[in-house]
């Protein structure tokens, strides 16, 4: 399988995608006033117990407190050395994420929480999911920290191999590495290698170790002079997370369109695989790259609940309050003049089963999905639909597991939810449907109007430019996205004129020479 990295940035926001074959299959955003918290390391202080619900209020410093499950606290919070670690041993930690189902066990019934915590009490936590909704941070004691070859997991003292570097002999040589800096240099804490591990030479492996070593350290210095709520590490930018966790020798390119991060990106490269180095590439055409490559066209369609199918059919994705719920339908599809019904439908269903998992990555769904496909009569068929799903979700990094497809037609699906969905990071809840549907945010706006600006600047020759928009977003130039008016200024090179105009729609505007 072929894979491009496509990365946009500017000052104010990174937007990456994944290409395979050509295709649009993830969408990354990271804004620098909105920057994700997943993988920070806070010094928090307890708020509130709740012995009912045997979790507690932590205040990190975010908006709404963060919440921490008992199972989540270690033995003796005022040492991380105590951790009780877990079987860590072949595990294939991709992400330094807790997976979701954790909040769904039950804690030991030994341990109960208040016995762990006291209100006002400081603890050293990381967050493992995103605040969402109402809902504060998932944090919990338990740290990880992900690097290129390792997962470093300081509160436990375990070295563990991914079961998918199977041989034996390599197995023993990369625990050996490890244990013998330990020895050497009083390094503590438990280590994951990674399947990227597999078949490194000593001096990678080490250099993580040496890396984490002075990480932690400087951690746990700076956790001692700061007072709570803080933040004593934050997890990388986002296109050094992408190359951490997906750089392999399947990627055929990396286009970047700022120089900045072309630089910043072929010095890691070259650190971390510097075979690839020749395939980062510095995209500099005037058109945008993300509607070079068909990025933007993409998440333009991933905001429509509607997508349609090569057929004629197509899916219908709609998003409640506790699942998400998507439809499959025949359509303009009809069909053979002299074939089945049944064969119509399966043809139908399997084509949507490509297009549903194509779409879950890249809105980046999770929690509760259930597929309604069309009712099929004989069960071999639904058991055909059934398999062929089960080998696209094998190409999602994400955890899923599908359900068997009932009489009816229906799969369940759960899928790891760490970050916010696309429609979340790009729409706000609509003000004039209250909140039944979606509609773009400011940012997202002010944004396209940077972008439609560096794409048609040139054709005022100079002029002054009235630009017209909907009031919200004229006050997101002058407040929060300022920087944003500033850079339209530079790019026109001449007078710019905002002018709020209320019978514009939310998403509407024009730019106008004077």
């Amino acid at each position: 399988m072929n894979k491009e990295l496509i990365v946009f940035s500017n000052r104010h926001e990174t937007m990456a995608a994944i290409l395979e074959d050509d295709q649009v299959a993830e969408v990354f955003v990271e804004r620098e006033r909105q920057r994700g918290v997943v993988g920070n390391i806070y010094k928090g202080r307890v708020s509130k117990v709740l012995p009912g619900m045997q979790c507690s209020f932590v205040d990190i410093g975010l908006e709404r407190d963060a919440f921490l499950y008992v199972s989540d606290v270690i033995e003796t919070v005022e040492d991380f050395d105590q951790l009780e670690a877990g079987d860590s041993e072949d595990s294939e930690l991709a992400e330094a994420t807790r997976d979701d189902t954790k909040s769904n066990a039950k804690p030991d019934k030994s341990t109960k929480i208040e016995e762990l915590l006291t209100a006002g009490q400081e603890i050293l936590v990381q967050v493992v999911k995103e605040p969402l909704g109402t809902k504060g941070a998932r944090i919990t004691s338990h740290v990880t920290i992900p690097g290129r070859f390792l997962v470093f997991m300081p509160t436990v003292d375990q070295i563990g191999v991914s079961r998918r570097i199977d041989e034996r002999k390599e197995r023993t040589r990369l625990r050996g590495i490890v244990r013998n800096f330990r020895e050497e240099h009083g390094f503590s804490g438990g280590v994951i290698l990674r399947t990227a591990a597999g078949g490194r030479p000593e001096e990678d492996i080490v250099g993580d170790l040496r890396y984490f070593h002075q990480l932690w350290t400087e951690t746990l210095q700076k956790t001692e002079k700061e007072h709570p709520p803080a933040v004593v590490h934050r997890e990388e930018s986002l296109v050094a997370k992408l190359l951490r966790d997906f750089l392999t020798n399947d990627f055929s390119a990396i286009r970047i369109d700022d120089r900045e991060e072309y630089e910043r990106t072929t010095r890691l490269v070259e650190r971390i695989m510097p075979n690839l180095v020749p395939r980062v590439h510095h995209y500099d055409k005037d058109f945008p790259i993300f509607d070079e490559y068909g990025v933007q066209a993409e998440i333009n369609k991933a905001l429509r609940s509607k997508v349609w199918l090569k057929s004629g059919g197509y899916i219908v994705v709609n998003h409640t309050e506790a699942l998400v719920a998507i439809d499959v339908n025949t359509g303009r599809y009809v069909g053979k003049r002299t074939g089945r019904l049944e064969d119509t439908i399966v043809k139908t269903n399997l084509e949507a089963v490509k297009e549903i998992v194509r779409q879950v990555r890249l809105r980046d769904l999770g929690g509760i999905i259930v597929l309604d496909f069309i009712d099929m009569e004989e069960r071999k068929n639904r058991q055909k639909v059934a398999h062929a799903l089960d080998q696209e979700l094998r190409r999602d990094r994400s955890p899923s597991k599908a359900v068997q497809v009932s009489e009816f037609g229906l799969i369940v699906v759960t899928r790891k939810r760490v970050r916010q969905s696309l429609e979340r990071q790009f729409t706000a809840p609509c003000p004039y449907c209250s909140g039944s549907s979606a509609i773009k945010s400011t940012s997202t706006i002010c944004y396209e109007i940077l972008s439609e600006m560096r794409r048609i600047g040139d054709a005022f020759g100079g002029r002054a430019v009235l630009l017209r928009v909907n009031p919200d977003v004229a006050r997101a130039l002058e407040d929060e996205e300022r920087g944003v008016l500033k850079e339209l200024q530079q790019v026109l090179g001449a007078e710019l004129i905002v002018r709020p105009d209320m019978q514009l729609h939310h998403e509407q505007f024009d730019m106008m020479a004077m």
